[in-house]
């Protein structure tokens, strides 16, 4: 009778171990998932700002030396990611390809004109930066016009702040609740042994006695939870480098070693935390407090 008592015993407190390891990893994961999206925000916003092209187009009386001196010029700005010129001819088929037929046929000659098409770097990409070098440029006598999407840039630019402001503060509210789901998982592990803590109390065992191999063992469980996270974390950042390269989230070792880190340690704290004081709590309950 005893044995299947302690088998059942014995399989209680493994299913509780279980609950608390996978609650511990997953409220971490999801931790940590979310900091891996705080740290990569300004690259995923200047991968988006990079796309934007400025485009320069050129009058038709233009001579070549002077395209090929302003494309070397733009090349060498500091403000340039890439400049590449695109003539009249590869515009035009490019576009008939766009709409299935060939305008030129209609029209009878090409309308187009020769350009640049100029992607900026990053922290260049706001609507006073461009509008300098739009004016530095068009004071050239062989330009005809810039051109690039104004209204598309403000809006990037503000959504880029505000979608900033709510990351930040949905990482503050998921670091509570990680703390208050991982803390409610020790409470229950420990309550379940609440009769145990006060026996060992009433034969003369110390707070510190008592404590030490609850908080060991939750320490434990934080590690393995833990590190079930962080497989989690690698299998993510794997995921996402390869769907997206140019990104470069792999390329931050760094970075990515301070967020697994932190995530490591956090897992320990939070354990050892919640069940110091879970463990102190039935401490210091009377004995007939106990049952209820």
């Amino acid at each position: 009778m005893s044995t299947s008592y302690e088998k059942y015993q014995k399989r209680r407190l493994i299913s509780s171990y279980f609950s608390v390891v996978i609650s511990i990893a997953l409220v971490l994961f999801l931790l940590g998932t979310l900091g891996l999206l705080v740290l990569n925000t300004k690259k995923v916003a200047d991968h988006f700002k990079e796309q934007i092209a400025m485009t320069i187009y050129f009058k038709d009386s233009a001579k070549e030396v002077e395209i090929k001196q302003l494309e070397k010029t733009l090349a060498l700005a500091e403000y340039t990611k890439s400049a590449t010129y695109v003539s009249k001819e590869a515009a035009a088929e490019a576009h008939s390809q766009e709409i299935g037929e060939n305008f030129m046929d209609f029209l009878g000659y090409n309308p187009l004109q020769n350009s640049i098409d100029v992607f900026l770097k990053a922290d260049f990409v706001d609507t006073v930066t461009l509008e300098n070098i739009t004016q530095e440029l068009t004071a050239k006598d062989f330009v005809d016009e810039v051109s690039y999407d104004k209204p598309l840039i403000s809006l990037l630019n503000d959504n880029i702040k505000k979608i900033g402001l709510w990351i930040l503060i949905a990482s503050g509210v998921f670091t509570l609740i990680a703390v208050l789901l991982i803390n409610s998982s020790i409470r229950l592990a420990v309550y379940a042994k609440r009769f145990i803590i006060k026996t060992m109390q009433m034969v003369g065992a110390t707070k510190r006695f008592i404590r030490r191999p609850f908080i060991w063992k939750s320490v434990k469980l934080g590690i393995i939870g833990s590190v079930l996270a962080l497989a989690g974390m690698a299998g993510v950042v794997y995921y996402l480098n390869k769907t997206f390269p140019e990104l470069g989230i792999a390329n931050d070792q760094l970075m990515l070693g301070g967020l697994f880190a932190g995530i490591f340690i956090i897992g320990i704290l939070i354990t050892w935390v919640s069940t110091f004081f879970a463990t102190q709590r039935f401490l210091n309950l009377r004995t007939d407090d106990l049952y209820y």
